[in-house]
């Protein structure tokens, strides 16, 4: 029954990995894109982070429930003008993700009251910090603009 709680980070990742690799590369990200989406992974990291460092009790829960709901509602920010930018395919991609973000985070909850899967929430914040890495190089440092 614990393994359904690892069903949304693979859905998670599944659908980030459709949206990178499939939907950014085909149109290039602006520089606005290029700064929020480091900042949406951050706002994913800081609290399975604050779970790695802090052992589960209702204060510490409180905490992590305000960065889960701050994350939730902060990746939310740039929809208004990703209608503009995207095409119905990749607005449904992040449709799916708004759904999921708040249900990994229900996971993460659940796991650490369990405390049984730390090793699982530290390889997911290790992998989030990476892509987070990768974020801010590609599309900052290597990616150049297609020239119109």
């Amino acid at each position: 029954m614990i393994y359904l709680l690892f069903l949304p980070f693979l859905l998670q990742g599944i659908l980030i990995l459709i949206d990178e690799f499939y939907f950014h590369f085909k149109r290039g990200l602006p520089r606005w894109e290029r700064l929020g989406h480091p900042l949406d992974t951050l706002s994913m990291i800081i609290p399975l982070g604050y779970v790695l460092l802090h052992s589960f009790d209702g204060e510490h829960l409180k905490i992590f429930l305000g960065l889960s709901i701050f994350s939730s509602l902060f990746v939310t920010k740039d929809e208004f003008v990703h209608t503009q930018y995207c095409v119905s395919g990749e607005n449904w991609i992040h449709s799916l993700l708004f759904v999921l973000h708040p249900l990994v985070f229900l996971s993460v909850g659940l796991l650490w009251m369990k405390g049984e899967v730390m090793d699982f929430l530290f390889i997911q914040t290790l992998a989030m910090t990476l892509f987070m890495i990768y974020q801010i190089v590609f599309w900052s440092l290597i990616w150049k603009p297609k020239a119109k």
